[in-house]
């Protein structure tokens, strides 16, 4: 093994969480299976208390029970998973088994929750204690700015200008029910608790962990992101790791 093998393989062990963390919050692109192994296999060592899982709504944690666990086709049929649009449930049941005993918790946005921040702004449509997720203030202008250039490039460019401060909206609006969820599985459990989560929403420097750790300073934190075919990755993350890119159709061909 070379020198700068020995050295990467170093600086990862040294980046890996440890016992004191009281939240793990692992990161995806959605559609990779790479990701979702990973995520199961640091579930699986970490034995987290309770899971959190973008995926799932509030309603739908809440139908996930022992019996059905180990059985892939009844859960995804119980909870409902494919109207969520997600991809196809074999790539996140492994999550689900990889800790047994731990409690299942929800934090999907319901679609009428993401369109009341059109409608009637981002507070009216968080259901809590906006302040405390900070979500009754503007964000800095030069985030602002990068948060919408993110949004029209996640959209292919195609997206009407006036749209986007609401997309960054909805994207805050997930973030903090995320890190509601997370307060919420903490005290029912006491911790520890693994979220589920795409990067954008798992990023460090303005996803669910600045807001939570805003939410709830005296929680540790530690941040996995994964990128595809060692692709840089937009944020701060405590480690990132790479995986094969699945073959996928380009998303923006329909509008070339």
């Amino acid at each position: 093994m070379s020198l700068r093998s020995v050295l990467t393989a170093l600086a990862i062990c040294a980046a890996l969480p440890g016992a004191a963390q009281d939240v793990w919050v692992l990161g995806e692109i959605h559609d990779n299976p790479a990701h979702h192994a990973e995520q199961a296999a640091q579930v699986e060592k970490l034995q987290p208390a309770a899971i959190v899982f973008e995926m799932l709504t509030e309603d739908q944690a809440a139908r996930v029970t022992p019996d059905l666990r180990g059985d892939a086709e009844a859960l995804a049929a119980a909870i409902d998973w494919d109207a969520g649009g997600w991809p196809d449930f074999s790539m996140y049941h492994p999550i689900f088994t990889a800790a047994p005993e731990a409690e299942i918790h929800g934090a999907m946005v319901p679609r009428a929750a993401a369109r009341a921040v059109f409608d009637d702004g981002l507070v009216a449509a968080f259901s809590g204690d906006a302040a405390r997720y900070g979500l009754d203030e503007d964000l800095p202008a030069d985030q602002q700015a990068a948060r919408e250039a993110l949004q029209m490039q996640a959209h292919c460019d195609a997206l009407p200008e006036d749209m986007l401060p609401g997309m960054v909206g909805v994207q805050r609006l997930r973030d903090a029910v995320l890190a509601r969820a997370v307060v919420r599985a903490m005290d029912e459990t006491g911790g520890p608790v693994a979220v589920i989560t795409g990067n954008g929403h798992a990023r460090r420097d303005w996803g669910m962990p600045a807001i939570l750790a805003r939410a709830a300073p005296d929680l540790d934190i530690w941040v996995l992101g994964q990128t595809e075919a060692d692709q840089p990755l937009e944020g701060d993350f405590d480690i990132v790791k790479s995986a094969r890119a699945p073959d996928r159709p380009d998303p923006c061909a329909v509008f070339q």
